[in-house]
This record gives C-alpha cells, structure tokens and sequence, in this order.
C-alpha cells in the first residue's frame, strides 16, 4: 500500500540534494526515512476512497442494507471490512503493476523519487479513466479554468482525474442502490395495501415486509449478485 500513497506526494519534498552515505529507503537516514513513511501513512485514507472502488463497492453495500430494512445488519465493520477486501481484489492488479514498476525500482535505487511517483501514478490513473465519464471531465476541465487542453485523457494533471472519477463513482453507486431499491420497495408496497386492507393500521409495515425480503434475497443468491455485479463493473 506504500505506493499508492507515492501518487500524492509533492515533488519538492525530496528535491533537496542527498548526502552520500544514507543507506535509508528514501535516500535519507533512517530517522527521517520513518517520518516520511508515517507521513505516507496519514494519506492512505484519503487515497483509497478517492482513487480506488471502496466508495461504490461502500455506498452500494450501505443502500443495500438499508433496502433490506436492516439498517444495523450487517454492521459498519462488516460492511468495510467486506468493501476494503473486495477493493484489494478489484485494484490487485492495478497495485501489483504499481509496485513492480514504482516500488521495486525504488528499492533498489534504480530510479529516484521523482521517478517512482511518476510511475505510481500512470496505473492508478488509466484505472480511474477507465471508469469516469468525458462530461466529468470537461466539468473539472472547466473549473480549473486550465487554458491548454491535453490532447489525450491521460495527460490530464491528478487534480482533475481524480475529483472526475470520484463523482463518477459516486453517481454509479446511486444508479446501483436504485435498482436495489426497486424489488423491495413491491414487496414493501404490497404488505402495506394487504394490512391496509385488513384494517392492521397499527402494524409497522416494515415489521411484516422484512422476513419476505431476507427469504427473497437468500432464494436469488443475493449476495454473489451484488458481489459479482460489483466486481465485474471494473473489468
């Protein structure tokens, strides 16, 4: 994971000249060679939601749960630990290309720094091209207010790539959460009109419609749906 946390660190941080002599993994001594790595740390958070599949596989999972009326079940370590897992299976590769291309140079100081972010970005970002649409984009293009104009998507500077991909993302889930929504809100719909009927104005519909949702996602096998419909929407 320690490369991907390489796509956000600025260049001028390590363009200071070196000593000769510093064995550290960052050409630095060892002291500040842990520095800079917790440093790294405190940007996994905001990397993994803003350029990996966690926040659709999250936003996804979430609306499910609460389609199933089970607003507690499953709960939220469950739910990210499930999203956090799925996202290394869907970026395995985009992080294995990642590290033997960035990482591994770096470790044996065959490129510098400057070099090892460089390469650590190109994976990342033809991943979330892949994934975001042109009029995203043109949106970011335009606020940036940027005059030239890359002639191909992955010229594109990160800070409109990943802002694009992100609101991508998030509209996908929503269609998603949508679709979810649509076979168990019927269900919801026909116990309210059967108690309605039955002059039961005092039982919570929801009560009754719960039972007939959990046994109508375990008959379809709901959870590899969901999964492997995830799943497959980065291929």
């Amino acid at each position: 994971m320690l490369t991907i946390s390489l796509v956000f660190i600025p260049a001028v941080c390590f363009s200071a000249p070196q000593p000769a002599g510093l064995d550290g993994l960052f050409g630095f001594s060892s002291a500040v060679d842990l520095l800079v790595f917790i440093t790294l740390l405190t940007f996994l958070p905001a990397t993994l939601i803003m350029m990996t599949s966690f926040t659709r596989i999250v936003i996804v999972l979430s609306l499910l749960r609460q389609a199933l009326g089970t607003p507690a079940v499953p709960p939220n370590q469950v739910i990210v630990g499930l999203s956090l897992f799925l996202t290394l299976f869907i970026m395995s590769p985009t992080l294995d290309r990642a590290y033997n291309e960035a990482y591994i140079p770096l470790s044996k100081k065959e490129v510098t720094m400057q070099e090892a972010i460089n390469r650590t970005s190109v994976p990342f970002k033809e991943f979330m091209l892949k994934q975001t649409r042109e009029r995203d984009l043109a949106l970011f293009l335009k606020l940036s207010k940027t005059e030239i104009k890359p002639a191909i998507p992955m010229d594109l500077p990160m800070k409109i790539v990943v802002p694009a991909f992100a609101l991508g993302e998030l509209k996908r889930a929503f269609e998603i959460g949508f679709l979810i929504f649509l076979p168990f809100l019927i269900i919801d719909i026909v116990v309210a009109s059967i108690l309605l009927s039955m002059g039961m104005f005092m039982v919570p519909p929801a009560m009754i419609s719960m039972p007939f949702k959990l046994l109508l996602f375990v008959l379809v096998d709901g959870w590899q749906l969901i999964i492997g419909s995830l799943a497959g929407g980065f291929k």
